[in-house]
């Protein structure tokens, strides 16, 4: 159901003062007070920092150092992956945006992968978007009708699964998962799935505005009552029976996970600075 389309001319300044020309502030100190034996005020001010660590980083998220890697944090970026998306579904499709969200999709492998997902009155929109070089690379349309189930709980694996992950999730159904060919199953770069996983993006708590978008609660919130609407108003023969919502575990099948292992450690379904290096 769903539908997949160097610097030069700088010279090196030494921040260290020239003893014979700049004086300490404690040699211009009058003689008086340097012989006094005991700290003046303002030498006790002189000596704290000038400037301390929550001036520096007001932010009650995430330091700015640790965030900085990740190019959808980088000015304009989330702004620009919106409106190209905005842009491309009026003139496409004809369809106004209700909402936008910074996600991370779980794939029938365990692999992370950074989504920036939509809805509209009809459909739910799951792009994949280069933060890099700002430009949308898939964009994959799903039919809000066509959804028969949605399954909210905390991610679970078999019993002799090696490569697991904590947390919670929300799981997307189109489709019956017994649908699913064996092949496309046991396929890691399939897209013939029947359903969608999401988990919150690793940069929720970032900045506020981050906050907000990446909120999986928020997401759920406006999809359910959006799902429900479109199968009121569906005139296709065998919708209108409405959506369930669930709330268990999310089952991922994976035994031995090396490719989610590697990928997700370094983060590679991400748009990422890796050095020099970002891809």
């Amino acid at each position: 159901m769903s539908t997949i389309g160097s610097f030069e001319g700088f010279e090196p300044v030494s921040l260290k003062p020239d003893d014979d020309d700049h004086p300490s502030e404690r040699e211009r100190l009058p003689v008086e007070e340097r012989s006094s034996g005991r700290d003046s005020a303002s030498d006790r001010i002189a000596r704290q920092p000038s400037v301390t660590e929550s001036a520096l980083y007001p932010n009650p998220f995430l330091q700015p150092r640790s965030t900085r890697k990740y190019f959808v944090t980088r000015p304009g970026a989330i702004e620009t992956a919106i409106e190209d998306l905005k842009a491309h579904v009026e003139e496409k499709r004809g369809e106004v945006v209700q909402g936008f969200w910074l996600l991370t999709e779980v794939d029938h492998w365990n692999n992370e992968k950074e989504r920036l997902v939509a809805i509209t009155e009809d459909t739910l929109l799951i792009c994949k978007y280069d933060f890099i070089m700002l430009s949308c690379v898939q964009l994959q349309c799903i039919p809000l009708n066509s959804i028969c189930r949605i399954c909210l709980g905390n991610f679970v694996f078999p019993g002799k699964s090696l490569d697991k992950r904590q947390g919670e999730g929300i799981r997307i159904f189109w489709g019956k998962r017994e649908e699913q060919s064996l092949l496309s199953r046991w396929n890691p770069w399939s897209t013939d799935v029947p359903y969608a996983t999401f988990t919150e993006h690793p940069m929720k708590y970032s900045s506020e505005k981050f906050s907000k978008i990446c909120k999986m609660s928020a997401f759920t919130a406006q999809l359910v009552p959006a799902v429900q609407n479109a199968h009121k108003t569906s005139s296709e023969p065998g919708r209108g029976k409405g959506v369930m919502v669930s709330t268990e575990p999310i089952l991922i099948e994976t035994y031995t996970g090396l490719m989610s292992f590697i990928g997700n450690r370094n983060k590679l379904g991400y748009s990422l600075a890796r050095g020099s290096v970002g891809f």
